[in-house]
């Protein structure tokens, strides 16, 4: 006994701290979902994939040529420019058309989804406008009604180049029915990564939001250019990059050819918000008042939250910041963070009623593992009125902080559960030399020396940063916490993924979804899925006087559905919202069990086309219907 004594006191120091590494393993380590309960969740999910059509007979390419002081690492620059948007361009009621950025030709491309009916041929959205392809590249699509018309236009954005809206002529989808319109047209060089679709002063139109990337009027993709471009001045507080800007819509000019007219509202940003490097941006009215709310995820430096607090014709916004508590890391209070932020999406996941925000920045382990934001609302959106955000971040607790580097966020529920899926896109270049060694050191350096190009690493064709990941596709387990099932699902293929659209392109009650890939093949993944409930589907169009086409999206009307469990699930009209991805306008929602052959109580809001807020209760059974919105809202079918 007295030897175990002093057998015990001799080691006493050692013991106490393999106990406490012992026990800090135990605190460290991420809760597990048993074999059982994972196979059970897995058997609600089945997709198969097929690539999207491409147009033959281009060269291709899989580096971009830049300007010669960024050669060094054109790899870097190379990184962006993959995109896709599912929508219903060609009027036959179902989001079956798609419209993506294949950078490997840098073409804009109109194609049905496949396995859908070819309803025409693909095509390229070719700009005929002054364009020179040596120093432009498309970025990405975004489907919208421009011109308020009744009839789907698409808006093209670029790197070189401001916008260019395609107004359609007509159903009939082929490149000569559209009309190519400068959105504005100061001739000026942007680099835009994000665009999306909302009516920020309640006027009843869709006015513009871009969010730019480089500097104004730099010359990146000229690889004959002369002197030295500039790169983002911090890695955590970069506020040197393109203007993001607000374009007012302010009507359609008269005449035989259709146009439409915006105007850039100035001063609206203050030089911190309009300067950001924003690679994502959405819009969502998070306090209920029908003004939607701004949200820029920007590379290098803070993401921030704007509360709107416009008039008609009158644009304000107010920074919104989240409060620290005192466990809480500066890093994840809303507005504080020095993260990289890529993309963007709003659903509810908490099951309050009210919108949360789902954020990727880098969180590739082993390497630069910051951690991805996901805010869950408090409830209390009176603190907006004094500049807070009321939003924790609850990523780690419910297990989205971590997967890779991450770029498009996207919310849909995919089995008809009742509960959201969370997806997302990973990766950044694939090739055989790790860089990550370098993009440390980088990242370590004086942020003095990070604007000028000389100070960064190599990063060419053949180099590789998160290359190998796989896209993640997260299922909430009963714990309320998310993992990620794609292993299971075969959905594990390694793909440098930059955006992600979702849509039911063909009207059979579950949620499909498209990837765009940098550099590489984009993919279509049909949802043959084991629905576990009823869904209820919502087309709200707004009714626009003086035409007969009802198929114009309500942007941002707002559908509440109350299930008879005393669950409530909400979702509004979204215009594009994220990086490069933009889901279909129509409205999804699974209903889960026990609905079969009953009534579902929503309640919807909107704002008509004179900015008229307007609130209607219906009661639908489950199923697709459309709802045109005008001064009250007429079921259609």
């Amino acid at each position: 006994m007295r030897l175990f004594s002093r057998l015990i006191k001799r080691h006493i120091k050692r013991l106490v701290a393999i106990a406490i590494i012992i026990g800090l393993f135990g605190l460290t380590r991420l809760p597990a979902l048993s074999a059982t309960e994972r196979n059970v969740l897995a058997s609600h999910f089945n997709f198969t994939t097929t690539p999207l059509p491409e147009l033959t007979g281009y060269p291709r390419k899989y580096i971009r040529s830049v300007h010669p002081s960024l050669e060094r690492h054109s790899g870097w620059i190379s990184a962006v420019g993959a995109a896709v948007a599912l929508n219903d361009l060609d009027g036959d009621g179902l989001s079956n058309d798609s419209c993506y950025v294949d950078p490997r030709t840098d073409q804009a491309i109109i194609a049905p989804v496949p396995g859908t009916s070819q309803r025409y041929k693909p095509f390229e959205l070719a700009p005929r406008l002054a364009y020179d392809s040596s120093t432009m590249a498309p970025m990405g699509c975004l489907p919208g009604d421009l011109n308020e018309d009744g009839v789907m236009d698409v808006l093209v954005y670029y790197w070189g180049r401001t916008p260019i809206a395609f107004l359609s002529q007509g159903t009939s989808l082929q490149r000569g029915n559209y009309v190519q319109r400068e959105i504005v047209s100061t001739g000026e060089r942007w680099y835009t990564n994000a665009a999306t679709f909302a009516d920020l002063d309640g006027d009843g139109h869709q006015d513009l939001i871009i969010g730019n990337y480089f500097q104004d009027g730099a010359e990146i993709l000229n690889h004959k250019g002369t002197g030295v471009e500039a790169m983002q001045h911090s890695m955590t507080r970069a506020y040197n990059g393109g203007k993001n800007r607000i374009l007012r819509w302010v009507g359609v000019s008269l005449g035989t050819q259709p146009t439409v007219n915006f105007e850039e509202v100035e001063g609206v940003f203050d030089p911190i918000i309009a300067h950001g490097w924003t690679l994502g941006a959405g819009a969502a009215d998070l306090d209920g008042d029908m003004l939607p709310e701004l949200y820029f995820a920007n590379d290098f430096g803070p993401d921030h939250l704007l509360h709107n607090r416009s008039q008609p014709g009158q644009l304000a916004f107010a920074v919104l910041d989240g409060e620290k508590g005192l466990t809480t890391p500066n890093s994840k209070v809303l507005g504080r963070d020095g993260f990289k932020g890529m993309g963007v999406d709003f659903g509810d996941v908490n099951g309050d009623g009210l919108l949360d925000i789902y954020v990727s920045n880098i969180a590739a382990e082993y390497a630069l593992e910051e951690s991805h934001f996901l805010f869950t609302s408090t409830g209390k959106t009176d603190k907006m009125n004094q500049g807070i955000a009321p939003y924790v971040d609850s990523s780690e607790p419910l297990g989205l902080s971590r997967s890779g580097w991450g770029w498009e966020t996207k919310f849909g529920d995919f089995d008809n559960d009742g509960n959201l899926e969370a997806l997302q896109a990973t990766g950044f270049a694939k090739g055989e030399v790790n860089r990550w060694p370098e993009l440390q050191e980088l990242a370590m350096g004086n942020d003095q020396l990070l604007s000028r190009p000389s100070s960064w690493f190599q990063l060419q064709a053949g180099d590789d940063l998160s290359g190998h990941q796989h896209n993640p596709f997260f299922v909430q387990a009963a714990n309320g916490r998310y993992y990620d099932l794609a292993p299971d699902l075969g959905l594990d293929k390694p793909q440098v993924t930059r955006g992600i659209a979702t849509a039911d392109v063909d009207g059979d009650g579950d949620l499909d979804f498209a990837i765009a890939n940098q550099w590489d093949k984009s993919y279509f993944y049909r949802n043959q899925s084991q629905k576990v409930g009823e869904f209820l589907g919502l087309h709200l169009v707004r009714e626009i006087p003086g035409t007969t086409a009802a198929n114009s999206p309500a942007i941002g009307a707002a559908a509440t559905v109350y299930l008879p469990d005393g669950r409530q699930l909400v979702a509004q009209v979204d215009g594009g919202n994220g990086h490069s991805g933009a889901r279909s306008p129509e409205l999804h929602f699974g209903l889960g069990e026990g609905v079969k052959n009953t009534v579902i109580p929503v309640e919807l809001k909107w704002r008509d086309s004179k900015g008229d807020v307007h609130e209607e209760r219906l009661v639908l059974s489950p199923g697709w219907h459309k709802v045109v919105l005008g001064d009250w809202a007429e079921v259609m079918g």
